[in-house]
């Protein structure tokens, strides 16, 4: 009910607005409450005001909207009645007002463009939404356009001009090179807000033609790019030199060095100028200054300060930006650009605006028939906004009248108001800069009171603190509340109640005598409700005793108390911290019941330790300090072992109890931990000591459980951090009274050992255990599910017992009763065991196999029947062995695999299946006693799989053009190889792969010349086989096309290997002597290699020594060698840091006559001089052909035919020039040139050249015989360039050379 209230005339509005927060309903978040109430609408979700579509998908131009009854919806386009049933491509969906327009199925984004807005509308009332303008993102190409090159002078400022095209939404500019790496931008260098890019001044670096500008539109993911642009920084010098070399002496020439300049603004322009913003927004303003040195930007707002908290500097301080601007933000912002020459400023006007705000938005208002009410929309802005207001969408001048509504500007006064004034009212407030729009309805309802709290709710609190006890209501009028104590209990009232508006009881100080039932009534014009409510009030829990301050020593151990008490019904829980954190993981910390235990305590447990005791209704926590300290000095401590305890006595004895009690020894220095009791069964197991039990150091006595029929004697063993004490001396002995047996033997089981037999075994008792004399078992058993009496026999001390002649594996009831001279032990309970198994009597019928893939089969079967499985069913076993390889048509030995399989299955998976062969398999059922026989051999064929790698991959004969690859076939083909297939790409030498080419080849081929490669190319080839089935795994490998024909090594060196990508030298190798060790290697690396061989004693420290390798040979004699003696040796090649191999360790002869070693038997100097000799006979046998011929070399003839070759290439097939691979850059001829570049004659161009013997140069032989032109790789002396003779070296001269 609304309160009266006495104002005076002149607060009328004050009035109002206090009876809207009075009169006005809140309808409680209620889900069932709100489903029953009607409402009128509201819009929930709507698009935004500037709503940018993709034109290449669908538009969705959402409105939902709630109301009771539900809302129906409706659409204005441009402000005319949107009709969607007239085009097909306008759907709306179901129970909403959102729209979908089909544009990916014809529809165009154009044709839709326009000013949306929609209505919910149901019988209460209508809502709308903002005013929704749809306009389709834009990205344009751009503008072609002829850029000149920008020819700068070093030291001067340059723009390069973005100019983007015009996008919606506008485009993010960016500069990048033809790499699309961005270009580094400093304070030098650097882009404008308007997308171009400022250069203070220019250096030769900046010097490129691929500047190039990016213009990326988010909306459509498309980016658009600009022309590249040029840029020929000319510098001082350069430009000096040009006019020197183009002036007399006599002229005056020269241009002005580099030369520094004070700043000058590039942008802005001007001294001044001015910059509009609206409030909210990111306010970005801009100085860019030319100058020589770069100089230096600086912000200063005149008259006041930059905002802290929302000022931030970017892009090299050129551009402040001011976040979440205001009014307060307007002024005059100056740049300063300074360098040691000068400085420049600008000062750039600040206006902000203000888009309208709300101050206040109008408030969805619920009232009962009669009441009062107010709607305010109050809004600022700059200029300050116009307030119009519309009744369901339209303009209330023109809506139907409501005699209870009073408009009065921003405010809409209701009096009186009936249930046909329920309305939604929108209020539109809006300047230049935009507008707001929102939606408030006035609901008038007519309701009963209507209680939400759940009826009988518990409320449970702890006495002395508040207890609120609620009764959420709704009701329209509003309801009245009141509060009851029991069912019939008088009206509450008093100071020791608080009652809130939204119904809520408060007891502020709640005692026990405050429980009971609480009923809380609901009312109003309309009707009455109630509802109950409990409240129990608990005892409070309290620490009793709280944890102490306490003072230790170093490695001592402290214990801190906390003791609770709590009310019965109350479950606590107790935590302890250490300065307010977790306790350590550490076991040192003992936690009990009502304690904390800290044993050998550090100086890390100083500090504060709190006891907090939780409840589901309360919290208490008490907190002690602990403090470590050092132990007071003592002199020199001996800690041992504890001495042992005396004086034990035994008291209290009774049949199955005794109390033992002792004094403890010294402990030496470190605190007994604990005492170990043992015990010795004088009857039983005399001289053994048994474990009976242990208890804490600070106890010397302890009640001790006894056996009956034992002859005790005691004995305890103190511990300490050191060790155990030696044991005390025994206690009188104690012989406790015999008794039945307590328990019978355990782990009972039956199983038989023979096919008719069952042998029932169990754990005998121990001594101590019988409880008497005279231990005996009494065995029972008779066949489960038969009618039989037990069969029962009573054996001595033992643990096994056989029953003959009983079935084959058939289950019988066993149990064991153990009994003495005193009686029986309790009745034992029954197990189940089974007489003895035999082997299983058939195999598994029904075999089949289903081949699943080459490797993998599924093999079924029948399972057999239980009864001849004579046993307990382990399994079955599969016996599978492969037949014959298909591929290969060969047997081998037959292996065969075993595949148990547990349990009563009927199949299985076989993997591991070669492919493409012939297996054979059989099952085996399997029981206990072993496998029962075979089925027969079921056959099965794997298919076809894809075959292994190949066996080797070997790349050889590299030449200008062309590389030979051979290979062998794959390990395993796993079928018929229908085909190889080769990949290869080019790699250059930043590790990019080319375009990748693929050959197939057949499969009876094992090698390949690959033809028409570029020179000096590193390719990475990938081969693999095939089969019908598909393509194996693949092998790789690199391999280099060389530069030049003078690369290719001769023969009998190095014809047919492939330089290593990374230079190695591997297999060293030795073989010594008693003075001498001749040393040999392999080398795999770039040409023209020096070797060097180091050597030392073997586990001396002494240096290295070292001995040069003449030429480039592969093996070297160490001489002058130590007989006997053990030797490291390692080789290394000139000019490659670090690069050798690893050690090698060899031992000399003794010094012996009889182990010297004849060199004309070593197998390296008899390969050298077969190798000799072969080239001389190749020598006399090419002399003697040329001889024969006229004893002429036609060289200078064929030279004079083509004239210069290195001009005039000639096609292999028809004479016609060929053409140049790279004129500039001196590479090797294409394949159709006769002509090498080093101007020597090809082996195919002239039979009687002797270039096949070396490089076209003069060859000599070294001292050894070897031929310097076929080991070294290069020319002697390099002839120089025009004076070259293509004369070919006469073999009459090589053989004077080598005589």
């Amino acid at each position: 009910m609304m309160k009266e209230m006495s104002v005076s005339a002149s607060k009328a509005s004050l009035v109002l607005f206090l009876c809207q927060m009075i009169s006005a309903l809140d309808v409680p978040l209620d889900s069932k409450l709100l489903e029953e109430l009607s409402q009128p609408p509201t819009i929930t979700q709507q698009s935004p005001k500037d709503y940018i579509v993709d034109p290449r998908e669908n538009i969705v131009i959402q409105c939902e909207a709630k109301g009771k009854p539900p809302p129906s919806f409706s659409w204005t386009r441009n402000g005319t009645h949107f009709d969607i049933d007239k085009d097909a491509q306008v759907t709306m969906k179901p129970n909403s007002g959102t729209l979908v327009i089909n544009i990916m199925n014809g529809g165009k984004a154009e044709a839709y463009e326009g000013v949306y807005q929609c209505t919910a509308r149901n019988e209460r009332g209508a809502a709308i939404s903002n005013n929704i303008v749809i306009r389709p993102s834009r990205s344009p190409l751009w503008t072609k356009e002829k850029l000149e090159p920008n020819h700068v002078r070093e030291g001067d400022s340059l723009v390069l001009h973005c100019r983007p095209p015009v996008g919606l939404p506008p485009p993010i500019i960016f500069w990048m090179d033809n790499a699309f790496q961005r270009l580094p931008q400093s304070e030098r260098v650097s882009q404008g807000l308007n997308g171009d890019l400022y250069f203070s001044n220019v250096q030769p670096e900046d010097t490129r033609e691929d500047y190039i500008c990016y213009a990326r539109f988010n909306h459509t993911q498309t980016i658009q790019q600009k022309q590249p642009i040029s840029v020929k920084v000319f510098s001082m010098d350069s430009l000096n030199d040009t006019i020197a070399a183009n002036l007399s002496d006599t002229d005056i020439f020269g241009a002005k060095p580099v030369t520094e300049r004070q700043p000058v603004l590039l942008t802005p322009t001007g001294s001044t100028s001015t910059k509009v913003e609206l409030r909210g927004n990111v306010l970005l303003l801009e100085c860019i200054a030319a100058g020589l040195p770069t100089p230096v930007i600086r912000w200063i707002k005149e008259g006041g300060e930059l905002p802290a908290n929302r000022t931030f500097f970017e892009n090299f301080k050129k551009t402040l930006k001011i976040i979440d601007v205001s009014e307060a933000d307007s002024g005059n912002y100056k740049c300063i650009a300074r360098n040691i020459l000068g400085s420049a400023h600008h000062v750039i006007s600040v206006t902000v605006k203000a888009a309208p705000y709300w101050i206040t938005a109008p408030r969805n208002l619920v009232l009962s028939p009669g009441e009062d009410g107010t709607l305010i929309c109050r809004a600022n802005g700059n200029p300050k906004p116009n307030i119009s207001w519309l009744a369901n969408g339209v303009p209330i001048a023109i809506a139907p009248e409501d005699p209870s509504r009073k408009v009065d500007g921003d405010t809409i006064i209701f009096s009186h108001v009936q249930e046909r004034s329920s309305a939604v009212y929108q209020c539109n407030a809006s300047n230049e800069y935009g507008y707001l729009l929102a939606n408030a309805f006035v609901n008038v309802l007519a309701e009963p009171p209507r209680i939400l709290t759940p009826a009988n709710k518990l409320y449970q609190v702890i006495a002395d603190s508040p207890a609120l006890l609620d009764c959420a209501y709704f009701g329209s009028p509003k309801p009245e509340i009141e509060w009851f104590k029991g069912v019939k209990g008088s009206i509450l009232r008093g100071n020791e109640y608080v009652f809130h508006d939204n119904g809520t009881l408060e007891i502020p100080v709640a005692q026990k005598d405050s429980t009971g039932t609480y009923t809380c009534v609901a009312r109003n014009a309309l009707g009455k409700i109630q509802n109950e409510v409990q409240l129990e009030v608990k005892d409070p829990t309290m620490i009793i005793k709280q944890p102490e301050y306490k003072v230790i020593q170093r490695y001592g151990q402290v214990s801190f108390e906390c003791i609770i008490k709590h009310d019965s019904t109350l479950s606590p829980t107790i935590i302890w911290l250490k300065d307010n954190d977790e306790l350590p993981d550490d076991e040192r910390f003992l936690v009990g019941k009502d304690n904390l235990t800290i044993m050998n305590v550090t100086d890390k447990d100083d500090g504060t330790y709190t006891c907090i005791v939780n409840t589901t209704l309360d919290s208490v926590s008490a907190s002690a300090v602990l403090t470590v300290v050092a132990a007071p000095p003592t002199p020199a401590i001996i800690y041992a072992r504890p001495n042992p305890p005396f004086d034990l006595e035994l008291t209290g004895q009774l049949e199955r109890s005794v109390e033992l009690s002792w004094i403890p020894g010294d402990e030496n220095n470190s605190p007994i931990t604990n005492f170990v009791i043992e015990y010795e069964d004088g009857l039983h197991e005399p001289g053994v000591w048994h474990y009976q039990t242990e208890v804490p150091g600070t106890q010397t006595t302890v009640q001790l459980k006894l056996s009956p029929y034992v002859n005790y004697s005691f004995r305890v063993i103190a511990v300490n951090e050191i060790g155990r004490s030696q044991p005390s001396e025994p206690s009188e002995q104690y012989l406790t009274k015999s008794a039945n047996p307590d328990e019978n033997p355990s782990n009972v089981q039956g199983i038989g050992s023979e096919p008719d037999n069952l042998v029932i075994t169990w754990e005998s008792l121990k001594g101590f255990q019988s409880n008497g004399p005279g231990l005996q078992y009494k065995v029972s058993w008779r066949q489960k599910d038969v009618d039989d009496e037990w069969t029962s026999v009573i054996v001595a001390n033992v643990s096994k017992y056989i029953v003959s002649g009983t079935p084959t594996f058939v289950p019988y009831e066993i149990k064991v009763q153990a009994l003495n001279d005193l009686g029986y032990a309790p009745e034992p309970s029954e197990v189940i065991g089974h007489s003895g198994e035999d082997l299983p009597m058939v195999a598994p019928g029904n075999v089949q196999v289903h081949v699943i893939n080459s490797t993998l089969a599924k093999v079924h079967w029948d399972t057999v029947p239980l009864k001849t499985v004579r046993g307990h069913l382990q399994g079955y076993k599969v016996y599978y062995w492969k037949v014959q390889n298909l591929s290969r048509r060969s047997r081998r030995h037959v292996e065969k695999k075993i595949l148990t399989f547990r349990g009563n299955k009927t199949f299985g998976m076989l993997p591991g299946l070669e492919p493409y062969s012939s297996y054979k398999l059989n099952v085996r059922v399997v029981n206990g006693k072993g496998e029962g026989p075979a089925s027969p051999d079921k056959v099965f064929k794997t298919p076809e799989g894809v075959p292994s790698s190949p066996s080797f991959l070997r790349i050889t004969n590299p030449t200008l053009d062309s590389l030979t690859l051979e290979w062998g076939s794959p390990t395993h083909p796993n079928g018929v190889l229908t085909s190889y297939i080769l990949k290869f790409q080019p790699i250059n030498n930043t590790h990019e792969l080319g375009p990748l080419v693929e050959i197939r080849i057949p499969a009876n081929e094992s090698s390949l010349i690959l033809k028409n490669l570029n020179y000096s190319t590193r390719y990475k080839f990938y081969f693999n086989a095939q089969t019908s089935v598909g393509s194996g795994s693949q092998i790789t490998e690199e391999a280099i096309t060389i530069m030049d024909e003078a690369d290719i090594l001769h023969p009998a060196i190095g014809a047919g290997k492939v330089q290593p990508l990374y230079p190695r030298i591997r297999n060293v190798t030795t073989a010594a002597a008693e003075t001498y060790a001749n040393i040999s290697w392999e080398y795999e690396g770039p040409d023209h290699a020096n070797f060097y061989v180091e050597y030392g004693v073997a586990g001396s420290k002494e240096d290295w020594k070292k001995e040069i390798v003449n030429g480039s040979r592969s093996f070297f004699v160490l001489k002058g060698l130590t007989p006997g003696t053990a030797y490291k040796v390692r080789v290394g090649a000139e000019g490659l840091s670090g690069f050798r191999s690893s050690e090698d360790v060899f031992e000399t002869g003794p010094a012996m006559a009889s182990r010297q070693v004849d060199i004309a038997t070593q197998g390296w100097f008899i390969g050298l001089m077969c190798a000799v000799a072969l080239l001389i006979l190749i020598l006399l046998i090419v002399c003697f052909i040329r001889r024969n011929k006229g004893g002429k070399y036609p060289v200078k003839e064929k030279e004079d035919a083509h004239a210069d070759p290195e001009i005039q290439p000639m096609k292999e097939d028809d004479g016609t020039f060929g053409e140049y691979s790279d004129a500039e850059d001196h590479k090797p001829l294409k394949k159709g040139s006769r002509t090498p570049s080093d101007r020597t004659v090809k082996k195919e161009d002239s039979d009687d050249s002797l270039v096949d013997y070396g490089e076209g140069v003069n060859g000599q032989f070294n001292e050894d015989g070897s031929f310097i032109g076929q080991y070294s790789g290069k020319k002697e002396k390099e002839p120089a360039e025009g004076n070259e003779s293509s004369e070919a070296p006469s073999p009459v001269n090589a053989m004077n050379s080598f005589v």
